[in-house]
């Protein structure tokens, strides 16, 4: 199971997160995820899906159900497709999209993005560094990630931040 302590400006509040993913077959998976409020002490969302790897196109593909305390139920459809641009995958571009309609079919919203990863193993002693950048098309946002071995950091143009530990 992955863990991570996650705190966000927009929340101002510690949230709990626990993913687990469970083997279909080689290139398919179960995965469930959750977010516990701190605040609250409740759940603020969980989500269900079946996703399918396709390692012969570095890419994936994955269709679930997720409710959060705002939205309630909804059903999500998700894609990534890496490019890499060097010969030992540290440095790569990935396009990826998703769409999540409410139960009725009636509310959509759409999110897709271009980026560019650069992973720089031993940046020093014992510690990795990945760089992110990349592009929100439907809300033309750049953001920028920042990943320091167990530490991210996200922010992107409008202003929204947060800060992941994974466990």
């Amino acid at each position: 199971m992955e863990t991570s302590l996650r705190y966000g400006g927009d929340s101002k509040a510690l949230k709990i997160y626990a993913k687990q993913k469970l083997p279909i077959d080689s290139n398919t998976f179960f995965q469930v995820h959750g977010e516990l409020d701190t605040r609250f002490g409740l759940p603020s969302s969980y989500s269900a899906l079946i996703r399918h790897l396709y390692p012969n196109l570095s890419a994936s593909l994955g269709l679930g159900l997720h409710y959060d305390k705002h939205d309630k139920l909804r059903y999500t459809v998700s894609a990534k497709k890496t490019f890499p641009v060097t010969l030992d995958d540290r440095f790569n571009f990935k396009i990826k999209g998703r769409c999540v309609v409410d139960k009725d079919f009636k509310e959509r919203k759409s999110t897709g993005a271009a980026e560019l990863s650069w992973s720089i193993l031993n940046f020093q002693k014992d510690q990795d560094l990945r760089l992110r950048l990349g592009y929100e098309v439907f809300e033309q946002a750049p953001y920028l990630q920042i990943r320091e071995n167990n530490w991210t950091f996200n922010a992107d143009h409008k202003g929204r931040w947060n800060v992941r530990y994974d466990l």
